[in-house]
């Protein structure tokens, strides 16, 4: 199918103030549903934020939340109030220790056992799943489908502002203006999750070779991250997955995205010139988040008649 390249307002310009605008736009969530879940281990319970559908048959909209996201983020607000006005069921499935539920264990990049268990719950109650994952939840998914190859669960996913080579991305957050402007921003939120002996982290890096990757059984921050990226895997998914990637994303550096040698056959790449990182302004005047939510149901959308 043709997509049609996000545009922002005029006077907005860079993939920074893009990113940082895109939540002046956020509006209210919808009202959810909130189930308690055990995890794959069964030793936490994990949040599954629902919006129903009157049709019990409708096709179910999954979105993966990024680093430190939740259904209260601006993306998954405005992907569930589309697939509510589209009758389709929605879920936002939260990793461990987001969405206001604590647990023991934490979460990471990689970490496809747990995607594979949420969407093996998931398959469980509806008949067709369409996933779309963001930030750090596009890695894992993206990951876990070429894994899974053709006995993945989805009938269709989307992978939006992944970072697939996480070394890359995590190299472009350690410094410049996106170490400035992100780093205490995802800091606030992870460094009370964590032993009080880790709070003199200064950067996600640090975070990532002193917590996540020892505690997930990494050697350090570089193993964690090769392990963990997803682009290796991408000759290997078997289902339709759509890579939407922006050029100006400041995460996700664009020399460090995937081509066509790197996909397999059913894989499409979207990589237009705008939309920062999971932002898409488009529109005149303040511009509008409609464009990401329309763009990933338009392409879920034709896979209904097959």
């Amino acid at each position: 199918m043709m997509f049609t390249n996000p545009i922002p307002p005029r006077w907005l310009k860079g993939g920074n103030m893009e990113t940082l605008y895109a939540k002046a736009l956020q509006r209210e969530a919808p009202e959810y549903r909130r189930e308690l879940i055990r995890d794959s281990y069964g030793e936490d319970y994990a949040a599954y934020d629902f919006v129903d559908s009157h049709d019990a048959n409708a096709p179910c909209v999954v979105l993966l939340h990024g680093l430190e996201g939740s259904s209260r983020s601006h993306y998954a607000i405005e992907l569930m109030h589309a697939a509510h006005a589209k009758g389709w069921h929605g879920v936002v499935a939260h990793f461990r220790s987001c969405g206001g539920v604590p647990s023991k264990r934490m979460y990471h990049s990689g970490d496809t056992r747990e995607v594979a268990h949420m969407l093996g719950v998931l398959a469980a109650r509806y008949a067709r799943l369409y996933v779309a994952g963001v930030s750090l939840g596009g890695n894992v998914l993206a990951k876990y489908l070429g894994e899974q190859k053709s006995a993945a669960l989805p009938r269709a996913a989307a992978a939006v502002s992944a970072p697939l080579d996480l070394n890359a991305c995590g190299d472009a957050l350690e410094q410049g203006i996106p170490r400035l402007l992100y780093t205490q921003y995802f800091l606030r939120s992870l460094l009370p999750k964590v032993p009080p002996a880790a709070h003199k982290i200064s950067s996600l890096g640090d975070f990532d070779n002193t917590f996540t990757a020892p505690l997930h059984g990494f050697a350090d921050k570089r193993d964690y991250y090769t392990r963990s990226s997803a682009k290796p895997f991408l000759r290997d998914i078997a289902i339709p997955t759509l890579l939407l990637n922006a050029k100006n994303d400041p995460f996700v550096p664009a020399a460090s995205l995937p081509r066509e040698y790197d996909i397999s056959d059913c894989v499409t790449l979207m990589q237009p010139e705008h939309g920062g990182h999971v932002a898409f302004v488009t529109g005149e005047g303040r511009g509008h988040l409609r464009w990401l939510p329309e763009t990933l149901l338009a392409y879920f959308s034709q896979f209904e008649t097959v």
